[in-house]
């Protein structure tokens, strides 16, 4: 199921105002010139800033992603015509010989089930040319870093297009280890709407996902740290055998 955030027209629209910069993504495009990456695959590409980004450097980009309403933003972009859109997940892409894959941000995490990520790891795998690359980042459970989501560290307030602006703020819902959830409040100032969005994300351990990959037929070349928030993730460099 697809967040709100990400499958409602509304608050899609409206996404990367309330996340802008995106400096995480700079180093996703300093490993696509450190690999030699020609072609990339952005799985849960979302509304298209690092896909954008890599087509704008003359990369032959692939974008997938199961929010149609993020797609939509997405493709209204500058140089979104030189990406190809994908909307679906890795377990539903066309035959492709990718020289790297990345999942951005919180994606690696949003597979609640061992049978859904391995699934994911499969297609990832199906796309990659033998040798390709597989980079994705993910918390580190031990920095415990649901414990900031809280509505005073995350409140704020917003313009976006139009003369709009929205409040918005996130708040825990659930920690039951490994699994934990939370709730995105977003106010619209122009009519009041106030919509929500839920989300759970799993915090997997360091060696639990090195065995996955290497299960999943990749082998594990790196793990770094990401350089927008050091030691408070793992950044997962592996290849396809």
């Amino acid at each position: 199921m697809v967040d709100a955030l990400f499958g409602m027209p509304r608050l899609a629209a409206v996404y990367d105002a309330l996340d802008p910069g995106r400096q995480d993504l700079e180093h996703y495009v300093a490993m696509v010139a450190e690999f030699g990456a020609r072609r990339v695959l952005d799985v849960g590409c979302g509304t298209g800033e690092l896909a954008c980004w890599l087509a704008r450097l003359g990369v032959d980009v692939v974008g997938v992603d199961p929010a149609e309403a993020s797609l939509d933003v997405a493709k209204g972009k500058e140089f979104a015509d030189r990406v190809r859109w994908i909307h679906g997940d890795a377990t539903t892409l066309p035959p492709l010989e990718v020289d790297l894959a990345v999942m951005t941000g919180n994606v690696a995490q949003v597979f609640l089930t061992d049978e859904d990520w391995a699934a994911t790891l499969r297609g990832v795998r199906d796309a990659l040319r033998v040798g390709g690359r597989f980079v994705f980042e993910t918390r580190d459970p031990a920095r415990r870093g649901w414990e900031e989501w809280t509505r005073e560290l995350t409140h704020q307030v917003t313009p976006v297009a139009g003369g709009e602006t929205v409040e918005s703020w996130s708040e825990l819902t659930s920690v039951e280890l490994p699994f934990v959830s939370f709730r995105g409040t977003y106010v619209f100032a122009s009519d009041g709407a106030v919509v929500t969005s839920d989300s759970t994300l799993w915090f997997r351990e360091r060696d639990e996902l090195e065995e996955t990959l290497r299960t999943a037929g990749f082998s594990v070349d790196d793990v770094r740290e990401a350089p927008d928030r050091p030691g408070k993730e793992f950044v997962f460099v592996s290849s396809r055998l």
